[in-house]
C-alpha cells in the first residue's frame, strides 16, 4: 500500500514539476521578448534585428523551448524539485483564524510605527527650522 502511495505522490510531483517548468519557460520567453523590445530602442543592432520575425518572435520561443527541455530532462533538477515538493508538503500552515489575527497585529504595528516615525519627522523638522532661523 505504501508503494502505491509513493508512486501516486511521484506522479503528482512530476505533474507539478512539469507545470512549474512550463510556467517558468513561458515567463523567461516573455521576459526575453520584452527585454529585446526595450533594448531595441537603445541599441541599433537590436533594432535592426527586430525587423526579422524569426528574431522578434522566434528567439524567445526557442529559448523557452530549450529551457523547458533542459530542465524537464535533467535528472538532478527533477530530484531537487521532488525534494522541494516533499519539504513543502511537510509544512504546517496556520489556520485561517491565526492568519487573520497575525494580519491584524501586523497592520496595527505598521500603523503605530508610521505614527511614531511621523512624530519624529515632524519634531526633527521643527527643530531644524528653529536652528536655521
Amino acid at each position: 500500500m505504501n508503494a502505491i502511495n509513493s508512486n501516486l505522490n511521484t506522479s503528482n510531483n512530476s505533474k507539478i514539476v512539469t507545470l512549474c517548468v512550463v510556467a517558468f519557460s513561458i515567463l523567461i520567453g516573455f521576459t526575453l521578448s520584452t527585454l529585446l523590445r526595450a533594448l531595441s530602442g537603445a541599441f541599433g543592432i537590436i533594432a535592426q534585428a527586430m525587423n526579422y520575425d524569426w528574431f522578434k518572435h522566434g528567439l524567445p520561443v526557442v529559448v523557452a523551448l530549450v529551457l523547458f527541455a533542459t530542465l524537464q530532462f535533467n535528472k538532478q533538477f527533477l530530484t531537487w524539485a521532488d525534494e522541494v515538493i516533499a519539504e513543502i508538503k511537510k509544512v504546517v500552515w496556520p489556520s485561517v483564524k491565526d492568519t487573520r489575527g497575525m494580519t491584524i497585529v501586523v497592520i496595527v504595528m505598521v500603523f503605530i510605527s508610521s505614527i511614531i516615525i511621523s512624530v519624529f519627522d515632524l519634531f526633527s523638522g521643527f527643530v531644524l527650522n528653529q536652528l536655521i532661523k
